[in-house]
């Protein structure tokens, strides 16, 4: 695996901690800014809605520039408004922050997607993808806590400074390894790659991928809560458990790379992760007071959630051979749809009075309806292309 994608990882990891380390800083910008915790939290859905309308129109902005270029503005840029998160007294400056963030982060997951495929061999390209989309498990399992500790140490602009910080090394590295190139990537251009991302297979294909991440974060954002009130675990075992989380998300990606790639039906192991992530959230609402049983459903269900997310992405550009930028965005878009829809989701069956478990059971809902997508998409065949007669 060449470095340049380990490099990669490494910025998607920075990246993955500034999107979801806001959890554990709210307080502290509220109290900071002298705003209300509701305010605080529109911060993160600022950068959930910047990453799903950033993606496409990043992605076709960053397809107009050399990859090297478009990557090192992209993470230059993600570090400039962190810098000025770290610095400003103003809770709109903030928030504008978030929402440029979001869209520079858009923008590099889209091209570093396509960057990373394009420096292996086909039967290389689950692997690179699970390289790049590791970094965000490690953000789970690493960065979010460490911001979480960090904040409550040093207050929340020290968790902004140390995201600026770890993507320098990333910034000096991608300038160093990647090679130069004068010109844009040859190609159908953005029209052309929009094109082909309008095959009913492939968009099939992102509407799942925005059930099964909509399932996993409608479980993953209520997970302290559940385990305090329902399971009974102490809040000083919350940390742990969330690593937890994150490091069977590790495992699941890792896995996810090897036997993907590998495998001679592919969608027929994403069907079958998808099955037993739909019969393991059910387990898990059961089984959620017993707490042996939900430490081990926290492991399993991460390593299913995340493993059958990187499979999907890995469908999405096998479907998608002529697209290879777009189909990173509209991958990053689905991704984020889902990461927004799951938590709503979960929060409206809380507040309709159906308990913690409560989100549990939308996320198995959210997985039936996966399984009932894949099913559609079996049953559903792509237009053939047009042959001109003189390419006949």
């Amino acid at each position: 695996m060449p470095f340049a994608v380990y490099v990669l990882g490494l910025a998607v990891f920075a990246q993955g901690t500034s999107e979801f380390m806001l959890s554990g800083l709210l307080s502290g910008i509220a109290r900071d800014l002298d705003v209300s915790i509701p305010a605080a939290g529109l911060l993160t859905s600022a950068f959930a809605v910047g990453m799903v309308v950033g993606a496409p129109l990043m992605a076709a902005l960053g397809s107009r520039w050399p990859r090297r270029r478009a990557l090192l503005a992209f993470l230059g840029v993600f570090i400039a408004v962190h810098v000025a998160g770290a610095l400003t007294t103003s809770y709109g400056v903030l928030l504008a922050t978030r929402v440029v963030g979001a869209l520079a982060n858009a923008g590099f997951w889209a091209v570093a997607l396509a960057t990373a495929l394009g420096m292996v061999e086909p039967a290389a390209r689950a692997r690179a993808t699970s390289v790049v989309v590791g970094g965000v498990t490690l953000a789970c399992v690493a960065g979010v806590p460490a911001g979480a500790m960090l904040g409550e140490r040093w207050g929340w602009r020290a968790a902004f400074w140390a995201v600026a910080l770890v993507s320098v090394p990333a910034l000096l590295a991608l300038a160093r390894v990647l090679p130069r190139g004068r010109s844009a990537p040859a190609g159908p251009g953005v029209r052309g790659e929009l094109r082909a991302l309008a095959a009913p297979r492939l968009l099939l294909t992102l509407l799942m991928m925005a059930f099964v991440q909509g399932a996993t974060f409608c479980a993953f954002s209520y997970l302290e809560p559940l385990v305090t009130r329902v399971t009974g675990v102490g809040a000083g075992q919350v940390p742990g458990i969330l690593a937890l989380f994150g490091v069977g998300s590790f495992i699941g990606v890792t896995l996810a790379g090897r036997i993907t790639g590998g495998a001679a039906r592919p969608d027929r192991i994403i069907v079958a992760g998808t099955a037993a992530l739909a019969v393991g959230w059910g387990v898990f609402a059961l089984t959620a007071g017993n707490p042996v049983a939900a430490v081990g459903c926290v492991l399993v269900q991460g390593m299913l959630a995340f493993g059958t997310g990187t499979a999907l992405i890995s469908r999405v550009f096998h479907r998608a051979p002529g697209a290879p930028v777009m189909a990173g965005a509209f991958a990053t878009a689905a991704f984020n749809v889902g990461g927004a829809l799951g938590p709503w989701l979960g929060g409206l069956a809380i507040a309709g009075g159906y308990g913690f478990r409560a989100p549990l059971w939308v996320s198995a809902l959210l997985m039936v309806l996966a399984l009932a997508t894949a099913g559609t998409l079996r049953y559903t065949r792509d237009p053939a292309p047009a042959v001109s007669p003189a390419a006949s």
